[in-house]
């Protein structure tokens, strides 16, 4: 069933309306998005994961995939309610995007014996990012207050972010190593968005974020959402809330990790951690980077680079000859500490979302929410 355009009656669409349309209707989201100029980013099905990538059809979407997540663990298979967005979160997260892994920085250039200076232009694309969990959506707007506010602005992080347009999707199961509900982030929606998602049995409920996102919208075959669809839509909403796989103890969580400088945990995860970075790689809120120049074989240019690092690396933090860290302990306390404490000071606001991707993607089954309750839990009992 096709529902009928209702423009005339509904010629304009507010922030905080609903609507329903068909779920075929989302080639016709995609499509709108395309025609607008934006480069639409979704989720794809590639290498045994969702990966992140141009989408231009509905046949580039993951439909009837399902990810099994375990601290180590990570595999898709086929789920016979062919719902396009039934898996969680896969390895990537949208910082690459916005915050990418390699970045010029500027280039100079010998010309005539002068040296000649290029700073490229800040300008990007204009994404469309479809299917954008809470999670997520909970990350960016973490590196939007690091990367856009205070004293010092990222101008190429603040240009990319300015011209993207986001499509988030409510989250109707939760995967075994997610814990968003602990970390108020999800599975619901929240922050700015321009058009939100919830998937029901035949038809997309769809919330309208902004203006921009009204204007998208409207241009869909649709109709006003009933209460009964709205209201279905809030309690899938909350049986992912109550699936969650891990949970976090916050309580005390700042002044706890702060003051455990020596608490045995850290030489005991240091026995089994890699320091492989694969944490801070997919996490979708840690943004460590080094700066490299980088020059021609033949002397005539030189680049200098931006590039994704981690605290986990032994050179990170090498200064005066030596490493500052330069036990595996050390720099896991630092990871967490900063991540779940530090950030707390700096920036108002814990920097995990609860997403579990530390989780899956740790070669030996890490998990960040079993390190903090074996150094918080104790003291919050007391």
């Amino acid at each position: 069933m096709r529902l009928d355009m209702d423009t005339s009656a509904l010629p304009t669409l507010s922030p905080g309306q609903h609507i329903v349309f068909d779920k075929a209707e989302l080639a016709t989201l995609i499509a709108l998005l395309k025609e607008d100029g934006f480069t639409v980013i979704g989720p794809t099905a590639r290498d045994g994961a969702i990966l992140y990538d141009e989408i231009s059809s509905l046949d580039d979407l993951p439909v009837g995939l399902v990810d099994e997540q375990e601290a180590g663990t990570y595999r898709l298979h086929e789920d016979d309610r062919g719902r396009y967005f039934a898996y969680t979160v896969g390895p990537q997260a949208w910082k690459k995007f916005l915050f990418p892994p390699t970045l010029t920085l500027w280039r100079a250039v010998k010309k005539n014996g002068e040296v000649v200076i290029d700073i490229p232009s800040v300008e990007s694309p204009r994404y469309a990012f479809l299917g954008v969990r809470a999670c997520d959506l909970a990350a960016i707007g973490i590196q939007d207050v690091i990367f856009t506010q205070g004293e010092y602005v990222d101008p190429f992080y603040k240009e990319r972010r300015e011209r993207v347009f986001i499509v988030a999707v409510n989250c109707t199961r939760a995967g075994n190593t997610c814990f968003c509900a602990s970390m108020n982030t999800g599975p619901a929606v929240q922050g700015t968005f321009d058009i939100a998602l919830t998937e029901l049995d035949d038809v997309f409920l769809a919330q309208v974020g902004t203006e921009r996102g009204g204007s998208v919208l409207v241009n869909l075959p649709h109709r006003t959402a009933t209460e009964a669809e709205v209201e279905e839509a809030a309690r899938r909403v909350e049986e992912a809330r109550a699936q969650m796989g891990r949970q976090m103890e916050t309580a005390h969580l700042k002044e706890t990790l702060l003051n455990a400088w020596e608490h045995p945990r850290w030489e005991e995860v240091a026995k089994r951690c890699l320091a492989c970075a694969n944490c801070t790689l997919v996490c979708p809120t840690c943004f460590c980077f080094t700066v490299q120049d980088v020059t021609d074989l033949t002397g005539e240019q030189a680049e200098r680079v931006r590039l994704w690092d981690s605290c986990f690396n032994l050179e990170f933090t090498y200064t005066a000859g030596r490493p500052m860290r330069s036990s595996t302990a050390a720099r896991y306390r630092q990871w967490l500490t900063h991540k779940l404490a530090g950030w707390q000071e700096q920036f108002g606001m814990i920097g995990c979302v609860g997403c579990g991707r530390c989780i899956t993607w740790c070669p030996v089954g890490i998990d960040i929410t079993e390190e903090v309750s074996a150094i918080v839990a104790p003291k919050a009992e007391r």
